[in-house]
């Protein structure tokens, strides 16, 4: 495809065009190779790719998308106002439009997403489609799995991924909508047969400085033409303001405020809850599900709804939410065969951190173990908070490093312990995670939960700025051999 049909396909009318080629690849990364590249110099707040042009070229570029002009390189450029729109939309055409051979379902709210995403999966599943999905934990176009790095891709990855979802003949999509991609214009041209908006609450603060931004972004999904019919929660007071000014069909839910699905005679269990899911206020129809938490009924009760945006009957819906039994890294009991629990949570915020650790306080009888940190380079404000909860809900908290990126991890632990101190909870720093991991796996006796927070599907930590992989599935394994070896040789 030209450079000039390009554009216009994708932006729908000729911007200042300097030259004209024929572009075989997209790109937005200087160092990678291409061939008939079209390299995309977008501007960002500590970065400026028109900088890298010259290397782009030099990898296989012939042509670049610019906000301005680049007066010194002799090749075709594609003036635009907006970069990161433009490669959205550009990105969409080259993949040939996708999106429109799928029905795209987009997740968006701070806690749910993941869970809310697999639920819906199973619902459209039960239906006879074809699913794929898009999301933290990574990929998927049925059951085959599919790496990500992040929970909404970047355009020409995302649309990379639709185009091969369309091929293999998927209906639905279900995509997990963070805020970072409504702000970055990543979701640019879509539009989606549903939208959910689950909860808002304290998270990525060091991006968007405060809560009534971060929430603008939530907002924007909704209001912007992008969604057909939304699904939205009552009971959470930033997705009610969104509800209240919707001009489009909507169903609510909640638990705790009336809205057209709800939950009533719920039993929270150690290997899950159950309760009456009411549709429409009519009928109520028996739901057992195998995740722990009074959290993941907000995220069954929000999968229903959606799964009647689609046209699911009632029953498909209800048996096809007791089919999931884990979500990776979310509540994820592992397989450990000892007399405690191991529970692997990907719980990085306050309100997170919370919910899982209330969770397993409903049905745990004996002790309750966290490990757990907070990322480095990230929101400050909340490492103190999550030191408070887990200081008045664990009986032991054993600090150690999350992510701590490029910062110092014994600055983050001394933040965490400013908000643990004043509660009196007992707690220990350790700041080598698998160390600390392996502390808490020796206190637990049997009856005790050991949780293990903040990493969960994650295979890596981040320290000093370079990954190292780190999987606490294989550490735990790993550190249940050693010790059981330890134990033989004591003996």
């Amino acid at each position: 495809m030209r450079l000039s049909q390009l554009a216009v396909e994708a932006l729908g009318y000729a911007l200042t065009l300097t030259g004209d080629c024929e572009i075989g690849s997209i790109s937005a990364d200087s160092r990678e190779q291409t061939e008939k590249g079209l390299f995309f110099c977008i501007k960002g707040a500590h970065f400026d790719a028109h900088r890298f042009a010259p290397q782009a070229i030099k990898n296989g570029a012939v042509a670049l998308v610019v906000s301005q002009l680049q007066e010194d390189l002799e090749v075709p450029q594609l003036l635009v106002s907006n970069d990161r729109a433009a490669m959205a939309l550009i990105a969409r055409a080259f993949y040939g439009f996708a999106d429109q051979q799928l029905k795209l379902i987009g997740i968006t709210g701070t806690k749910g997403k993941t869970t809310t995403s697999y639920l819906v999966k199973a619902v459209l599943e039960a239906m006879g489609s074809i699913c794929g999905l898009i999301g933290t934990t990574g990929n998927m176009i049925g059951s085959q799995w599919m790496n990500s790095n992040l929970t909404t891709p970047d355009p020409i990855e995302l649309h990379k991924t639709l185009r091969l979802m369309a091929d293999a003949g998927c209906e639905y999509v279900v995509m997990e909508v963070s805020a970072h991609a409504v702000w970055m214009h990543r979701l640019e041209g879509l539009v989606f047969e549903a939208g959910c908006f689950t909860n808002l609450s304290q998270d990525h603060l060091d991006f968007f400085g405060t809560m009534e931004n971060y929430f603008q972004a939530k907002r924007k999904f909704f209001i912007s033409g992008a969604v057909k019919n939304a699904v939205i929660s009552l009971d959470d007071p930033w997705a009610y303001r969104v509800s209240q000014e919707l001009t489009i069909p909507q169903i609510t839910y909640a638990i705790c405020t009336n809205a057209d699905l709800f939950a009533r005679d719920i039993q929270i269990e150690e290997g899950g809850v159950s309760f009456m899911l009411s549709l429409w206020k009519d009928r109520y129809y028996p739901v057992r599900l195998h995740l722990m938490g009074m959290f993941n009924i907000y995220n069954a009760i929000a999968a229903a709804g959606i799964g009647l945006v689609v046209g699911a009957d009632p029953e498909t819906i209800c048996r096809a939410l007791g089919s999931v039994t884990n979500v990776p890294g979310r509540a994820e009991v592992l397989d450990t065969h000892t007399e405690y629990k191991v529970v692997l949570d990907y719980s990085h915020s306050p309100d997170a951190l919370e919910n899982i650790l209330t969770a397993i306080r409903e049905f745990n009888k004996g002790r309750l173990i966290v490990v757990f940190g907070c990322g480095g380079d990230r929101d400050q404000s909340k490492r103190p908070v999550m030191g408070a909860i887990a200081g008045r809900l664990a009986d032991l908290s054993i600090l150690t490093s999350d992510n701590p990126r490029a910062e110092d991890p014994l600055d983050i632990l001394g933040a965490i312990e400013e908000g643990i101190k004043p509660t009196g909870g007992r707690y220990e720093v350790i700041e080598n995670r698998r160390e600390a991991i392996k502390r808490a796996l020796r206190a637990a006796s049997p009856g005790d939960v050991v949780l293990l927070a903040g990493k969960g599907h994650e295979t890596y930590q981040e320290i000093a700025g370079v990954k190292r992989p780190f999987d606490e599935k294989v550490v735990v394994s790993q550190l249940l051999e050693e010790m059981m070896a330890e134990d033989t040789q004591h003996a």
